[in-house]
């Protein structure tokens, strides 16, 4: 088959997904990059990124070493600084049906109220990247904070696309839930959805030239004027924060350096099966991607413009079911691609090594547990930190999936609020256990319970190890 019969062979395949989309007058650029991503699916990519075509990343600038001084530049661009959070994300995972940055995490705030409370600390305008299953709620609860929004809105809506069935690369079907026909693209779709909302210009109006973007649910993530003075003096387009890799994070993407010199990031999707091992090679690939990055607003609008509100990023391919709760409904494909890919795409894209304390997500009832506790301190700044008394560090937790995988079921064996864990490094719990008021715990802890009864810890009692 020749180039012409193969583009019309992949248009014919490509039209039903195209007349669905049209119906849902979702924007021609989204379109097209679903389009483009579409074609190197039928063509057999799979958007892996092998070893062999790969570098490994020795060593980079460091945050904590930058010269005092770009806090003074960084400080100045402030008010041409849009702070965005990528706040999409139901807590299905936890159990939650609404919004998962309206989960009180700390002090009786939310996410989202501690977000808002970073940007009116740091003077900068707040802005969200939501899904149509999270705007109403995230901006009805922003109405709390009404000196923010007050010259541009407070949030945009990221796109769809349709799920795709591995048998046939058609359309999916799901009659009995139709809204499981379609799957967000990713975070990447966030350069589309700010040209394609007409975000990306209401900023340019506004004199905004930098975006911080990260995560909804890492409160570690704040404005640091250092870190931008670094983006402003040197210019750059584009800046990735990383942190080093730990036996924790060997599972997640890493940073890598293709033979051109360019940076890339390679998430586990696209990572060959066969090289899962050098994948997970801590001391070979050590810096993981914080998701969070900082952004030169003009180059990105000159980027999408030429590129017709794509930026061509790196195709992720994930295997799902269309039903994710029912592994036995049809099997199919998500078409994805990650926000901190782009990295590969701006000419002199650069990454910067932050400290862990930048990377403080909450994935699970682990995450949350430990960030409620007095582990973790929330400054007057609303910065989210380890508790400074802490002489560890690391808190690994590690609870029984069967009784404490979601919210409810957390806070009942959790009555009184957490425990202590200033002096804890280590809680595994096996078993049905519940915690009276002020329990606190010390070193590593590890509680089996087999009984089929709750096996109940005492007010005040300590456990220690």
């Amino acid at each position: 088959m020749n180039f012409v019969d193969r583009t019309d062979a992949i248009e014919q395949q490509f039209a039903p997904f195209r007349q669905r989309m049209q119906a849902e007058d979702l924007p021609a650029a989204v379109i097209e990059t679903f389009h483009y991503y579409f074609s190197k699916l039928v063509a057999g990519e799979t958007g892996m990124i092998p070893e062999s075509t790969i570098q490994p990343v020795p060593v980079l600038p460091d945050a904590e070493a930058l010269p005092a001084h770009l806090a003074e530049i960084g400080a100045e661009a402030l008010a041409q600084t849009v702070m965005i959070k990528l706040n999409g994300g139901l807590g299905t995972t936890m159990g939650l049906a609404g919004p998962k940055s309206l989960l009180v995490v700390k002090d009786d705030l939310s996410f989202l109220d501690i977000v808002a409370r970073q940007a009116l600390g740091a003077n900068v305008h707040l802005l969200l990247m939501n899904s149509f299953n999270t705007s109403a709620a995230s901006l009805q609860a922003l109405r709390r904070y009404p000196q923010l929004g007050r010259t541009m809105p407070l949030d945009f809506v990221q796109n769809k696309v349709p799920k795709i069935v591995q048998a046939t690369l058609a359309p999916v079907s799901w009659p009995q839930n139709p809204a499981l026909e379609w799957n967000p693209p990713g975070h990447g779709d966030i350069y589309t959805a700010l040209m394609t909302s007409g975000m990306l210009d209401q900023m340019l109006a506004a004199g905004m030239q930098y975006a911080f973007v990260s995560n909804a649910d890492n409160l570690g993530a704040v404005i640091a004027p250092r870190i931008l003075g670094y983006l402003v003096q040197n210019q750059l387009p584009f800046l990735i924060e990383v942190a080093d890799r730990t036996a924790m994070d060997r599972k997640g993407g890493h940073l890598a350096r293709l033979s051109d010199g360019r940076l890339i990031l390679r998430e586990s999707a696209q990572c060959p099966p066969a090289e899962a091992e050098a994948f997970q090679d801590i001391q070979r690939h050590r810096y993981f991607n914080t998701n969070n990055i900082w952004l030169h607003l003009p180059t990105l609008y000159r980027r999408l413009r030429e590129g017709g509100g794509m930026l061509r990023l790196p195709m992720i391919v994930n295997r799902k079911t269309v039903d994710p709760r029912d592994p036995a409904s049809t099997p199919v494909f998500q078409l994805e691609s990650a926000m901190g890919a782009a990295i590969a795409v701006f000419t002199a894209a650069a990454a910067i090594r932050v400290p862990r304390t930048r990377f403080a997500p909450v994935k699970s009832t682990n995450d949350l547990l430990a960030v409620r506790s007095d582990a973790y301190t929330l400054t007057d700044e609303a910065h989210l930190i380890p508790n400074p008394a802490r002489q560890q560090r690391t808190l690994i937790i590690d609870l029984d999936r069967r009784y404490y995988k979601h919210i409810d079921a957390l806070e009942e064996r959790f009555p009184a609020g957490p425990p202590s864990l200033l002096h804890c490094q280590r809680l595994v719990i096996r078993g049905d256990v519940r915690f009276g008021r002020g329990v606190t715990l010390r070193g590593n802890i590890q509680i089996d319970h087999t009984g089929s009864r709750p096996l109940f810890i005492a007010d005040h009692a300590v456990l220690s190890s």
